[in-house]
């Protein structure tokens, strides 16, 4: 593991490099770049950058406008208002169109935990994967986020980005390739699969070292690509794990990453599930290390989850 990084710097250090190459790039920000991470791009690129005020539907709605004239752009908000207020921008200008729109949505999860629950996103996976045409993407770190802007240009379609405030720990190195739609395997174990997404990969990766001490061997998957979901490779390494999986996610269990892969896993045979996920509640303010041990979103919970498919 290297230093603390933030996914959302990340991800527009990445889109600063990409710019360079491709003038048809722009973002688009409703009045939190200093937030989302969007400044970064601001101050290299003034002339392609679009502040539209606190106004999250216009928001999409500026950004459909400028994909319909022959530019990408990637327009960001913290996710519960990009997704919340915006949805149905999203629904019908993007999606339903197919145009080829790139959102970001910041501040995913809990560990927002100091701007309270009415910020914290935990439904935003469920939102987004259920629509048609949307690719929904959540990488784990700030190397990985930084080559999600090539990887979302290089696809022509709608894309829907996860990033996080709080810096996390990097388990990925630069020079890892990452594939649309292709699930990256960190680590080989035979006792029990660990498939996580963003942020939880970090602490799967911790938990990892835990359970090694009870020699307990784990594979770790890594998710980045939440939809498309890379089913075949998540049924490969959970029937070499004899059917023991825990997936980990920063959302609520309803509608995101756990569900995906129980449908996908529904016809195998002997599977023991288990899920680590935000129990069905809100957010609320707090300390982030606090408020990740009150909601279980810790590398001990997922270690704990582990032990238990193992023993059944």
């Amino acid at each position: 593991m290297g230093e603390k990084q933030a996914t959302r710097h990340g991800f527009y250090e990445g889109l600063v490099a990409l710019a360079k190459d491709w003038e048809d790039v722009y973002a688009v920000d409703a009045d939190l770049g200093s937030a989302t991470g969007s400044s970064i791009f601001q101050k290299a690129f003034p002339d392609r950058y679009i502040d539209v005020g606190i106004a999250e539907q216009n928001l999409v709605g500026i950004s459909a406008g400028l994909a319909r004239v022959g530019l990408v752009p990637f327009c960001s908000s913290m996710a519960v208002f990009v997704v919340g207020r915006g949805f149905e921008i999203i629904r019908n200008a993007v999606a339903y169109s197919k145009i080829n729109v790139k959102i970001i949505g910041s501040h995913t999860g809990i560990t927002a935990a100091s701007d309270g629950g009415s910020h914290q996103a935990i439904a935003d996976l469920a939102a987004m994967r259920a629509l048609p045409n949307m690719v929904v993407l959540s990488p784990c770190d700030y190397n990985q986020a930084k080559k999600m802007a090539a990887l979302m240009y290089a696809h022509e379609g709608p894309v829907y980005l996860r990033t996080s405030r709080e810096p996390m720990e990097n388990v990925t190195s630069p020079q890892d390739d990452i594939t649309l739609g292709k699930a990256q395997k960190l680590r080989s174990g035979k006792n029990v699969c660990i498939i996580a997404t963003g942020m939880m990969t970090v602490l799967a990766m911790a938990a990892v070292q835990l359970l090694e001490k009870e020699g307990i061997d784990a594979t770790v998957l890594n998710i980045h690509t939440i939809k498309p979901l890379d089913t075949q490779t998540i049924r490969e390494e959970v029937r070499s794990c004899n059917g023991r999986v825990v997936v980990c996610e920063e959302a609520n269990k309803f509608g995101g990453l756990g569900e995906a892969v129980a449908y996908s896993l529904i016809e195998e045979n002997n599977i023991v599930f288990a899920h680590v996920a935000i129990e069905d509640r809100f957010g609320q303010s707090g300390a982030t290390a606090t408020i990740l041990q009150e909601y279980g979103i810790t590398s001990e919970a997922i270690a704990k989850k582990a032990r238990e498919v193992v023993q059944k």
